[in-house]
């Protein structure tokens, strides 16, 4: 895995400063400590940090094609190379090394801006070509490799892995964008194509872009989209087989590398599915690693000791203290952005322990998506189905009108309390699963923001995020669509393993995300994702053989930490400073009075506010940290 950066002066074609390009390439340094290389040429530079892992002899970019007319910086693998070098070679392309970088140069002057289409695997490359004077940029499928880039007011296009590259740059405006705020609070992470910077932006997953010097806007094309293409009518048992087949293979094609290779054992499913079709590929034992928790709610150790045991696996874990909040500071200045997820801080500790015995990680991250595992699945689709008996406008003035009169009654039976329910039965299916999946609703965001700042969002609500998605939706069932959803927006905060398996110069590969399979699963009948409050059925079924039924019907934990706890109790007084520094109120966003009752409630324990404190604790230390805020 590596970083990559670049400065193309679509204007003219004087010298780039090389000192901006070596500091904009040693800001990734972290993501590639084997070797560092820049290339310049007139308006043009690239830089790129390598880890090595397959051709390490070789392979060092930036890489050229045979008259050095094409060159290309990369950060990712392309399980396919081999194949498609064969193909290259018998066309009449000549290779200097057996790396996968240089098939991308050759794929490129072969099929052009369709080389993309070629690819398998998990990527992000920038080709100059300089007959044509095109940059071209392109990222995988799933969003798994990340890539920044900003075209700034003197004509300079800009890019990198991280957004630590991009401001290295003295002319990138550190203009905070507003509805990246109102994302942020509502998600948790500012989704693509955004970020927290009004002047940069975040390629799409399954995008390209295409950069040149006719004075053209950068132009963004979809190349990929997941199809949700019904499949050949086939037995449950057929469908199981083929499903277990296509995922043996998938991880099978990222068992390949010159470096030490292993996998992170959670405990759960997906990590314990890819750990046997691993054991079941390999003639040794599997290099696996977990963590484990001294809280028994946060503790699946057991569960991987199990499936450890089953597969003789050269396990190695290491527990985690509960009260490990070292790292939230780290946490800010590894993300670049405010990044609201609880769980970067396990994985950051598993990606440090990995690393102790691996350069390489297959993870199981994915299944979720693309298989109905999360229990917000099963939630919705209950709603959906009192939904899909009252048509919308009867819904709207019915259920609308009870939930505004009906009393809260948290204090009364679950039974008794029907306002959510009928507030939600009134709601649109996007409206209703915004609801079920956003960190803060929507009343508390509102109290969240100061009167101007919600004045400079000029109505603007973070809905139109999904509502963006559905609108481009090929799927037509009501779980797909939402799986849909997912997939454009949750999925693509793989940022959260990118960063933390980067800083620790790791590479972590996600057989579930391989796009063949994610392609064949949807399409996969919806029943054989979700069977009434069962998810992951048709998994289930395909790892049967493989994986116990204690282990695999459990109830499902989430890979998370006690922040609630954290913040009435260690972090009592650095989390009243933090949310109440001037560092935050001076930004003007947030209403101080709100902000002291959040607190104040939390600590007394009136309400539970973690998730709100938690997502200010971090923007606090992202405007503290990553724009210098004092």
């Amino acid at each position: 895995m590596c970083g990559l950066t670049g400065i193309f002066d679509t204007r003219s074609k004087r010298e780039v400063n090389r000192d901006l390009l070596v500091r904009m390439n040693e800001s990734l340094f972290h993501r590639g400590p084997d070797e560092g290389g820049i290339h310049t040429a007139p308006g043009l530079g690239l830089g790129h940090r390598r880890l090595s892992i397959i051709d390490r002899s070789g392979g060092q970019q930036p890489l050229f094609n045979e008259d050095g007319s094409v060159v290309v910086v990369f950060n990712g693998e392309i399980y396919n190379f081999a194949e498609l070098a064969k193909e290259l070679r018998q066309k009449g392309h000549t290779f200097r090394t057996h790396s996968d970088t240089e098939v991308i140069v050759h794929a490129w002057e072969e099929w052009g801006e369709a080389c993309v289409d070629r690819f398998r695997g998990m990527f992000v490359f920038a080709i100059w070509d300089s007959k044509q004077e095109q940059l071209f940029i392109a990222r995988d499928r799933l969003g798994i490799k990340p890539l920044y880039y900003s075209m700034l007011p003197n004509g300079h296009f800009i890019f990198g892995s991280e957004l630590k590259a991009l401001l290295q740059h003295p002319d990138l405006p550190r203009t905070i964008e507003p509805t990246a705020v109102e994302d942020y609070f509502a998600y948790g992470y500012v989704p693509e194509p955004k970020t927290i910077l009004s002047h940069a932006h975040k390629l799409s997953p399954g995008y390209t872009l295409s950069v040149t010097r006719d004075g053209r806007a950068p132009v963004c094309k979809q190349y990929w989209n997941v199809p949700f293409e019904v499949l050949p009518k086939q037995e449950e048992e057929e469908y199981a087989k083929e499903l277990a087949d296509r995922m043996t293979e998938a991880v099978k094609i990222r068992m390949i590398a010159e470096v030490p290779l292993g996998a992170f054992l959670s405990g759960g499913l997906d990590s314990s599915a890819v750990v046997a079709m691993m054991a079941g590929l390999s003639d040794n034992p599997v290099n696996t690693c977990s963590i484990s928790f001294a809280d028994p709610r946060y503790d699946e150790s057991a569960y991987a000791n199990e499936v450890a045991k089953q597969y003789n696996t050269q396990h190695t874990a290491w527990q985690v203290d509960s009260d490990d909040f070292d790292l939230i500071d780290r946490l800010a200045m590894l993300y670049d952005e405010p990044y609201a997820d609880s769980s970067a801080i396990p994985t950051y500790r598993v990606c440090e322990l990995a690393k102790k015995k691996v350069t390489v990680a297959l993870s199981g991250d994915g299944g979720d998506e693309i298989l109905a595992g999360y229990r917000r699945y099963q939630w919705f689709m209950r709603e959906q189905n009192l939904r899909d008996v009252f048509p919308q406008g009867f819904r709207s003035l019915v259920f609308g009108g009870l939930g505004k009169v009906y009393p809260k009654a948290l204090w009364a039976p679950r039974v008794f309390r029907a306002k959510a329910l009928f507030q939600s039965l009134a709601k649109t299916p996007v409206e209703s699963y915004f609801d079920i999946s956003c960190v803060l609703k929507d009343s508390l965001r509102q109290q969240l923001f100061s009167p101007s700042f919600r004045s400079e969002l000029q109505g603007y609500h973070a809905l139109e995020v999904l509502k963006g998605h559905d609108k481009n939706s090929p799927a037509e069932h009501s779980l797909s669509r939402m799986q849909y959803l997912d997939m454009k927006t949750y999925l693509p905060i793989l940022t959260k393993v990118d960063r933390a398996s980067m800083a620790h110069a790791l590479e972590v590969r996600v057989p579930l995300l391989d796009h063949k399979v994610v392609e064949w699963t949807s399409g996969l009948s919806p029943d054989l994702k979700l069977r009434g409050s069962d998810g992951k059925y048709l998994f289930k079924k395909a790892m049967a053989p493989h994986l116990s039924q204690d282990l695999m019907y459990r109830k499902k934990q989430g890979f998370a930490v006690p922040i609630a706890q954290w913040f009435r109790g260690p972090l009592r007084e650095r989390v009243r400073e933090s949310v109440l520094s001037d560092c935050l109120l001076d930004t003007g966003i947030f209403d101080r009075r709100f902000l002291t009752r959040l607190i104040d409630d939390h600590q007394s324990g009136l309400q539970d506010h973690s998730a709100a404190l938690w997502s200010l604790f971090m923007y606090e230390s992202f405007q503290r940290q990553v724009l210098g805020s004092q």
